[in-house]
């Protein structure tokens, strides 16, 4: 776990913005409060809330189904047609204003349902080539579950779907995040959200999902006491505030309790952060870098976030690479002891094989990307959480990464087929991981390499975003699991 925040204060500085962090919580309880004497201790909205149609394990049960080997699912594993539907209902008493509201949201539905079909449609078409026509990029290949499914899907979403982001709040907590370093897509993605070009609505009637835009890496920069021996209660004591505040303002929490609410996060402590609220934790989509399910995870509702280390907040020169025929290193991995994963990784590999390189300290005069870049095989193991942006430069860099890790979940794995550009390597295997590489034919290893220089677009943090990049395809994330649920007013 990375237990610490990326900067570090003076004393007299640390002071102070514990006073500012301080002042905030204190403004948002104030808030809370002018928003309930503003209704005259009126209740929000009481809804009767009626039992979704399929268990939360029902729903995991088919999520995995996206990770099983041998299986080809498309988007559509979601809501596969003769499946039960997680259908979260809500029946409340109905003035003019709420049944103007209910009409569109049964708008929002329809449509949604709309989307349903023509991807399950869609979905029939087995072509490893879509079908639709797109004047940008046609999804084609065996790296993805269904190109055609996808390809439909996200068509659908480019032409209906729209979030709102909540006003609540101030910088640097809200609305503003970290734009460099091993916390970039967090920030980059706050920041596009806040800019308004892709999705954004501001007529939250209009919605298809609300975005709680709250910082976790800023939360921890600012409100975190390095002293407190990882006690995290102020982090959550701000998340409860501001949940507490957007849900006496607006109705739209306590209508879907969550279900169609999502945050980002790209620090270790996001779903910790996200346990101190029962309905974030519990229903609402959590876009998270720490995507493992061991942890609470789960595949049906939550989104896993590539997490991209960008030292001076640039992208440029990031992609690039030696030919397969120059890339004269079988497996590389450079980074310090952290976790016990990497700590087998280390031990068993560490100075003992020049074709399975392993270092602690990239030496003196050595390039680290130099090194990606003359690999066939980049060794991603995960740290002491299961994200690692080795995954993204060993992409990036054209070289074939190696998942090592327990209970991850990879980005965009309900569209990506990752088994047919990555290897996925079980912690146990760690001592057999060149009989493992070895074995992997020449040809085979061309086909990888070819499909991850193919889904290098996918991962790109452009600026601006450009169709079918990481933003684009993280909300194409967000949107299958709206796909997944059913809102109700009646």
């Amino acid at each position: 776990m990375r237990a610490y925040p990326t900067k570090c204060f003076s004393s007299s500085t640390s002071l102070s913005l514990h006073f500012m962090a301080l002042l905030f919580i204190t403004s948002l309880v104030l808030v809370s409060c002018r928003s309930i004497l503003a209704s005259n201790f009126s209740t929000p909205h009481v809804c009767r809330r009626v039992q979704p149609t399929s268990s939360l394990d029902a729903e995991n049960r088919r999520a995995s189904m996206l990770h099983d080997e041998g299986e080809t699912p498309s988007p559509t594993a979601f809501f596969n047609e003769g499946d039960e539907k997680p259908d979260t209902k809500f029946v409340q008493k109905g003035t003019d204003k709420e049944n103007f509201k209910g009409h569109k949201l049964r708008r929002i539905e329809e449509k949604l349902a709309k989307a349903r079909y023509s991807i399950r449609e869609a979905s029939k078409i087995r072509n490893l080539t879509s079908t639709l026509q797109d004047p940008d990029y046609v999804p084609q290949g065996p790296i993805y579950r269904n190109a055609n499914a996808f390809h439909r899907s996200y068509l659908e979403m480019e032409k209906v779907f729209k979030v709102f982001v909540y006003e609540e709040g101030e910088p640097p907590l809200f609305h503003n995040g970290l734009s460099k370093d091993i916390y970039a897509t967090e920030g980059r993605f706050i920041n596009e959200m806040e800019k308004g070009r892709h999705y954004r609505t501001y007529d939250p009637d209009e919605a298809f999902v609300y975005y709680l835009p709250f910082s976790v890496v800023m939360l921890v920069e600012y409100v975190y006491d390095l002293g407190s021996n990882y006690n995290l209660d102020p982090l959550g004591v701000v998340v409860k505030d501001y949940i507490r505040t957007i849900s006496y303002k607006h109705p739209f929490w306590n209508r879907s309790l969550g279900h169609d609410h999502f945050m980002l996060s790209c620090h270790d402590w996001g779903p910790v952060v996200s346990s101190y609220v029962d309905l974030l934790y519990n229903n609402a989509i959590r876009v998270l870098c720490n995507a493992n399910t061991s942890e609470g995870f789960k595949p049906a509702k939550d989104v896993s976030f590539a997490e991209i280390k960008l030292m001076d907040g640039e992208v440029t020169g990031l992609v690039g690479g030696y030919p397969p025929s120059q890339r004269t290193i079988l497996a590389f991995f450079a980074g310090h002891l952290h976790g016990y994963i990497r700590y087998l990784l280390l031990h068993t590999w560490k100075n003992k094989d020049q074709d399975v390189q392993v270092y602690e300290e990239i030496p003196e005069g050595m390039s680290y990307y130099t090194k990606l870049r003359s690999s066939k095989f980049c060794l991603c193991p995960s740290g002491y959480e299961v994200a690692s942006p080795r995954i993204v430069e060993a992409i990036f860099a054209g070289c074939v990464p190696v998942l090592i890790s327990d209970s991850y979940v990879p980005p965009f794995s309900d569209v990506l087929n990752w088994n047919s550009f990555s290897v996925q390597v079980a912690v146990k295997e760690i001592p057999n991981i060149k009989k493992i590489l070895m074995g992997i034919s020449e040809s085979q290893y061309l086909r990888m390499q070819r499909r991850v220089k193919q889904v290098q677009r996918h991962f790109m943090p452009n600026e601006p975003p450009k169709r079918y990049d990481m933003f684009h395809m993280t909300v194409h994330s967000i949107w299958l699991r709206r796909l997944n649920i059913h809102i109700q007013d009646q």
